[in-house]
């Protein structure tokens, strides 16, 4: 059957976005190509609108395409592409193997709660923030669980392999990875949403893509138009209900006859099942709604569905979410977290360093230009993080202050910006995070160096360090002689801020020499370079 067809194509589909996009987020050995980073994310839908508007300078390939697959198939989108809509039904499925009960029932919609949300999202976008669209946006939403939540379950179970390879002395299959533990609160909020969503999805399918997602209610409006949705026959529909109780939408109504084209994603199990052929896919845009009924004997249907949550319980993300964003502004220092050695950096000295580094501004990511630009457009979905081979690249807390929440930013504490390295700036699906060459980004200042000589343990302790001289690619730190001993001294303008130093520093609890951010991303110096001079005369050889 062509219909049967059709649905199986569908989950085929959608497993393979899933699978390939979940790897992309957990992938902590850097296994794949800057190429299936940028096809992979491509054809999701925020990312992509987001680049038409800041990087491509006109619509997308990906934005063209699945604008026409929405008025073509309706949600084809959140059937057969959104991770976090494949994820749920998922979910949905364990949970009818577990309850022992995969029936559906319809449910009304939550038309005003659905309205109001898309509209506070898209306020704030048109006036030039993201915030909320960082919240809510489903892929963004599936990254941040996969690598905050699903990445350290993942390696702890690498670690616990390699540990037994080891002992077994065989290091060239597995090996050891260090994760660096996201903020309490960062963890809090994102297994909150977690959680949300899997409830929702456990209990009642699609509940969360019809009711909060800001992408499925815009998508849901727009399939209203397609020319190939789902259509009810009167003249031959019974009224079994098998379509409503296959429906993860819950938006078949079998009493009145009327299916809401707007909550329909397109999953097609009720093409399946109805045997007296009353549901097919057809063209046209006439409504679905039928004026009078088959004189037929009405099923019993229950007022409210068993397992319907309580409509406070259903908003109570969305609350929680928009009292977050809607607090701007607000910023705090960095806090001082534990710290991590390079190898061949001076021993951490018996005295503490006691003068705070004064940072006025957070370092974004090379290629971003500017901390402002880059709030604007990062959704923060993590994927940058994910694929940073230096860990440098972390989430925010009070960074960027609230509205900046989730978009990653440079934390010198936990590692340092690679010279040669921009794959950040090869993966950004949304353009906040603009493509970089090597020969670029050699010269791109993102941070200017700051010394502060009364941390410094050779101030302090009276002993040589140099750590963070040795460390720097432009020696914009460089040391000089200080009495018996060398102590560093930096030149800004040949500094491009990639925070070798301040890593490498080994005072705590404050750095001896950190990185301010430069609020506007600049172009630092090329550092001047001398020739060797030689005593040979020309044409004499040195033996």
């Amino acid at each position: 059957m062509k219909y049967r067809f059709l649905k199986w194509s569908r989950v085929v589909i959608a497993a393979f976005f899933l699978i390939l996009l979940f790897l992309l987020f957990v992938d902590f050995r850097k296994s794949f190509s800057k190429e299936v980073y940028n096809w992979a994310v491509s054809l999701q839908l925020v990312p992509a609108v987001l680049k038409s508007v800041t990087a491509a300078g006109g619509v997308t390939i990906g934005a063209i395409l699945l604008l026409a697959l929405t008025l073509l198939f309706g949600r084809v989108y959140c059937s057969f592409l959104c991770p976090l809509g494949i994820f749920q039904d998922v979910v949905s499925r364990i949970g009818g193997r577990i309850r022992k009960k995969s029936k559906y029932k319809f449910s009304k919609a939550f038309t005003y709660l659905r309205i109001s949300l898309l509209v506070l999202v898209l306020l704030p976008l048109l006036a030039g923030s993201i915030s909320l669209v960082t919240l809510l946006d489903p892929y963004s939403l599936f990254g941040r669980i996969s690598t905050t939540l699903f990445k350290p379950l993942l390696v702890w179970v690498n670690n616990l392999f390699a540990a037994g390879f080891a002992k077994a002395d065989i290091y060239n299959w597995l090996y050891r990875y260090d994760m660096i533990p996201v903020h309490p609160v960062l963890l809090m909020l994102t297994t909150l949403f977690a959680a949300g969503v899997l409830l929702l999805s456990f209990y009642r399918g699609r509940l969360y893509c019809n009711t909060i997602c800001p992408v499925g209610t815009f998508l849901g409006y727009l399939s209203k138009i397609s020319l190939f949705r789902v259509r009810l026959s009167e003249s031959q529909c019974t009224r079994c209900g098998k379509c409503a109780r296959v429906c993860k939408a819950e938006c078949i109504e079998v009493k009145s006859r009327t299916l809401d084209a707007s909550r329909c994603v397109a999953c097609y199990n009720c093409l399946t099942v109805c045997t007296e052929k009353a549901i097919s896919c057809k063209t046209g845009f006439k409504s679905v709604k039928f004026e009078k009924p088959v004189a037929m004997v009405d099923q019993p249907q229950k007022e409210k569905p068993a397992g319907t949550m309580d409509p406070s319980k259903r908003s109570f993300l969305v609350t929680g979410a928009l009292g977050i964003a809607a607090l701007y502004g607000f910023r705090s220092a960095d806090t001082v977290p534990g710290e991590k050695k390079l190898k061949g950096v001076a021993p951490k000295p018996h005295g503490q360093s006691t003068i705070p580094e004064k940072k006025t501004s957070p370092v974004s990511p090379p290629g971003s230009q500017s901390v402002e630009r880059f709030n604007k457009i990062c959704t923060g979905c993590s994927l940058c993080i994910s694929a940073c081979p230096t860990k440098v690249l972390q989430p925010a807390f009070l960074q960027y202050g609230l509205i900046g929440m989730m978009q990653p930013y440079m934390d010198y504490r936990k590692g340092l910006c690679e010279f040669d390295c921009n794959l950040c700036s090869n993966v950004c699906p949304t353009g906040a995070i603009l493509p970089l060459t090597t020969e670029a980004k050699h010269v791109l200042q993102i941070g200017q160096v700051h010394f502060e000589k009364r941390n410094c343990i050779v101030e302090t302790e009276k002993t040589d360090c140099g750590a963070c001289s040795e460390h720097c690619p432009t020696k914009a730190v460089h040391m000089v002689p200080y009495g018996k001993l060398f102590i560093p001294e930096v030149d800004q303008k040949i500094c491009v801020g990639c925070g070798a130093c301040e890593y490498a520093c080994p005072t705590t609890p404050f750095k001896a020499i950190f990185v301010d951010g430069n609020p506007k991303h600049l172009v630092a110096e090329k550092p001047k370079t001398e020739k060797a001079k030689s005593a040979l005369k020309e044409g004499e050889f040195p033996f």
